[in-house]
């Protein structure tokens, strides 16, 4: 066992810190995260050269809805031991609701839904109910922060409903983690290398159909695959996006905290700050690209 985690530890260590920085990326960042107000964070990695930029990148930052990635991580670590099936079906009670505008919580007490529905709309939809039900039947948070644990990610951890993680609670909500560490573990799902390659794969597929595309999605062109989590609480914006980019794939991942800004509208700072990232990300790594989002499209995301 200890020499399992020193592999993966290792392993990310090497994938991660040994890269060389972009700097003329790094200046282009830099320029427009000048004046934000509140703390940023970011992590890119060009998958193809390995060049990276990092600002703040190893910042403790929430997580918002982007811990639901790791819930997923530990649904899939017990199907696949074969502890529960992925299509087995589940009873809705009203004890599960969480509040919101979530498509779970509609249901009525008694109703029947397959895990596997469940599963889609906690990554896809970002369904609370669902992703606090995926959470417990995934053996709690201690579970799910043991496996980050032994698989090499020291910062990122569920909080919220977990054991000895109230103080982080108050400080980190739901969850916490770094931009690249939340960036390195979408880019281990896509490398097959999270659970085993069949569970990579499923995850990888619930995550290039997301929902909310009013980000950093819509700054990329809609026939370009790209998997991504988004989160948002009052005083954080945050989303990580693999990009299955035709000279390459490139993640990033980027966190706010502490922004003075708190509007829940498509002009709040942080979202600005989402898509203004995404888009010079998308066009200095397809310098060639000639597509522009249509016009007056944001009337409708």
């Amino acid at each position: 066992m200890k020499y399992a985690l020193f592999f993966w530890v290792s392993l990310l260590a090497f994938s991660t810190y040994g890269q060389k920085e972009d700097k003329v990326l790094t200046g282009k960042l830099q320029e427009t995260l000048q004046g934000f107000k509140g703390v940023a964070g970011v992590y890119v990695r060009n998958l193809r050269t390995g060049k990276t930029v990092t600002i703040n990148a190893d910042t403790l930052f929430p997580t918002a809805s982007m811990i639901k990635i790791p819930i997923t991580i530990g649904m899939f670590d017990r199907i696949d031991r074969g502890e529960i099936d992925y299509h087995t079906l589940l009873t809705y009670k009203d004890s599960l609701l969480y509040e919101g505008e979530d498509i779970l919580g509609s249901f009525k007490n008694g109703e029947k839904i397959a895990l596997s529905k469940v599963m889609m709309l906690m990554i896809t939809t970002s369904d609370n109910t669902a992703s606090l039900w995926c959470q417990s039947l995934a053996g709690t948070g201690t579970a799910i922060n043991a496996w980050l644990e032994k698989n090499g990610f020291e910062n990122t951890r569920v909080n919220s409903r977990t054991p000895g993680r109230e103080a982080n609670r108050t400080r980190y909500g739901w969850g916490q983690t770094t931009p690249r560490e939340m960036a390195e573990l979408v880019t281990r799902i896509r490398d097959g290398k999270v659970i085993s390659p069949r569970a990579s794969e499923r995850i990888y597929r619930n995550m290039i159909r997301i929902y909310w595309d009013s980000e950093s999605l819509s700054q990329i062109p809609p026939y370009i695959q790209a998997a991504s989590k988004q989160g948002a609480v009052d005083q954080s914006r945050s989303e990580v996006v693999l990009v299955n980019a035709p000279h390459g794939d490139y993640v990033f991942c980027v966190i706010t905290k502490n922004q003075e800004d708190q509007r829940w509208t498509p002009a709040n700072e942080g979202y600005v700050l989402l898509r203004k990232v995404s888009r010079l990300l998308w066009n200095y790594f397809e310098p060639d690209s000639k597509w522009k989002p249509a016009d007056k499209i944001e009337e409708w995301y």
